[in-house]
C-alpha cells in the first residue's frame, strides 16, 4: 500500500513536493490533501493537481494523511509536526526546525524520547553529486581544509520574491538560514560534529536578514571556513563547498556540480554531472522514497531532528543569537 502524504503550506517548497510526488511511482506514495491559508495557494494547486483536495485546517490533512509534510513558515513548523505526532503521523520538516531555538532544543528532546518518527528536508541526504564527493573522497587521504562559499545577485532570490514577507526579515529569514544550512549539514555528514570559533554578521538597519557572513570553524576537527553575502554576482546565486585532502579536492559547486582537480590545476566535472534544475528531481524522488520509508519504520538515511538542530545551533551562532 502506498503511504498517503499530506502537505501543509503550499508555497514554493510545498510545491516542488507536490510535483515531485505526483510524478512518483503512486504505489509507493501518493499526496492526498494540501492546506495553506492563501487564496492564491488554492489557484495554483488547482491549476498543477486538479481534483487533489485544499481542506480547511491542518488537522484535516493530518487526520487523511500518513505522512505530513510542513512547508510553512519557520514559526509554525514544530506546531504542525507536534500535532502529527500527536495523531501517530510522521513528519517530514522544513529547515530550519523552528524561529526559537530554545522551543527547537525542546521539541528534538521530546520527539527522540517519544520515538516519534520525523526527519528534516535536507536534500543533500539523497544528492547523486554528495554520493560522487563521497566516493572521490576515499582516495583523497585525510582531509585538511573545506571552504563553503555563497553569494547572491539579491536576498531573496528572484524565485523567492513571493515570500519576501518572511524571507527577507531578520526574524526567521536570511541566507544563513535558508542556504548556507544545507552545507553545513553536508559538513557535518562528511566531517563530523561543527564547532564554531570564531563569526562575524551583518546586517542593516531596520529589521532585515543578514547581508555578509563569515565564520571559522572545525568539523571532526577539520577547519572550514564560511562566507556569504548579497552582492558580488550578478545570478540569482553562486555557491561552492571545496574539500582539501592530502591527495586531491573535491567540490560541489551550484548545488549539484560534483568537481574533481585534476593534475592540470583545473577542476572538471564527474562524467553525470547535472545542473541543479535537472538534479532536482531526481533528489526529491530519492527524499520521497526515504519519506515512505521513514512512514513506514524502515531504515532510511534523511536528516535527523538532532542533525537538524545541530545546524540550527550553529547558524544561529553565526547569526549572533
Amino acid at each position: 500500500m502506498a503511504v498517503t502524504l499530506g502537505i501543509v503550506g503550499f508555497g514554493i517548497m510545498g510545491e516542488r513536493l507536490l510535483r515531485a510526488a505526483l510524478a512518483h511511482d503512486q504505489a509507493v506514495i501518493r499526496p492526498v490533501a494540501v492546506w495553506d491559508p492563501s487564496p492564491a495557494a488554492a489557484a495554483r494547486l488547482a491549476e498543477v493537481a486538479p481534483g487533489l483536495p485544499m481542506l480547511d485546517s491542518p488537522a484535516a490533512v493530518i487526520a487523511a494523511c500518513e505522512a505530513l509534510y510542513v512547508a510553512s513558515p519557520p514559526s509554525s513548523h514544530l506546531d504542525h509536526a507536534g500535532a502529527a505526532f500527536a495523531a501517530g503521523r510522521a513528519a517530514f520538516l522544513e529547515k530550519p526546525l523552528a524561529a526559537d531555538l530554545a522551543a527547537a532544543r525542546s521539541f528534538v528532546a521530546a520527539a527522540e524520547a517519544s520515538g516519534a518518527r520525523a526527519a528534516v528536508n535536507f536534500p543533500m541526504a539523497s544528492s547523486p553529486a554528495v554520493a560522487q564527493l563521497a566516493a572521490w573522497r576515499a582516495g583523497m587521504g585525510a582531509p585538511r581544509a573545506l571552504g563553503i562559499r555563497a553569494a547572491f545577485a539579491t536576498w531573496p532570490r528572484g524565485w523567492q520574491q513571493g515570500a519576501a514577507g518572511w524571507l527577507a526579515k531578520r526574524a526567521e529569514g536570511g541566507f544563513t538560514r535558508e542556504v548556507l544550512s544545507h552545507f553545513l549539514f553536508l559538513t557535518r555528514r562528511q566531517l563530523g560534529p561543527l564547532e564554531l570559533l570564531e563569526r562575524d554578521a551583518t546586517f542593516p538597519a531596520g529589521d532585515g536578514a543578514e547581508t555578509a557572513v563569515r565564520a571559522r570553524l572545525t568539523a571532526g576537527g577539520v577547519p572550514v571556513t564560511v562566507e556569504g553575502r548579497v552582492g558580488g554576482t550578478d545570478r540569482d546565486e553562486a555557491n561552492e563547498w571545496r574539500l582539501e585532502g592530502e591527495a586531491g579536492s573535491i567540490r560541489l559547486r551550484d548545488w549539484s556540480l560534483a568537481e574533481r582537480l585534476e593534475a592540470d590545476g583545473a577542476f572538471r566535472p564527474a562524467p553525470d554531472a547535472l545542473p541543479n534544475e535537472r538534479m532536482r528531481p531526481m533528489v526529491l524522488r530519492g527524499q520521497l522514497d526515504k519519506v515512505a520509508a521513514l512512514t513506514r519504520g524502515q531504515p532510511q538515511d534523511l536528516a535527523t531532528l538532532r542533525e537538524a538542530l545541530e545546524v540550527q545551533e550553529v547558524v544561529e551562532a553565526i547569526l549572533g543569537g
